[in-house]
């Protein structure tokens, strides 16, 4: 149980301003660290997806997000890997990172829905 919780930064002293950013809360256990780690992967072409379907290297680990999650947690050497080449992926090319804008002008953090 948890909710999907999208922020942006307003006002930032490092990085750009109002850049916008969506991920899971879960409950009792904080940000869905193996969730965000599936879509970055699907993102980055190391998870293949087809349908519901989300396979690594050719072996099927879920039908669905939460079966993949799930896998990816039971699996942590290869939710390692799948880190380290998604780390140096966005970190080699700092001009891959996501465009979060949106055109919502007010508010700082907005939950969209629990699920």
């Amino acid at each position: 149980m948890g909710s999907e919780t999208r922020v942006k930064v307003v006002k930032n002293k490092i990085a750009a301003p109002f850049k916008q950013a969506e991920f899971q809360i879960l409950y009792g256990e904080g940000i869905n660290f193996y969730g965000e780690l599936v879509d970055l992967g699907v993102k980055e072409k190391l998870i293949e997806k087809a349908g519901a379907w989300y396979s690594y290297k050719g072996e099927k680990i879920g039908q669905g997000k939460a079966n993949a999650t799930a896998w990816l947690k039971d699996n942590p050497e290869t939710a390692k890997e799948i880190e380290k080449k998604v780390r140096e992926l966005l970190l080699s090319n700092p001009n891959s990172t996501p465009d979060f804008s949106v055109d919502d002008s007010e508010g700082v953090a907005e939950t969209n829905e629990d699920f």
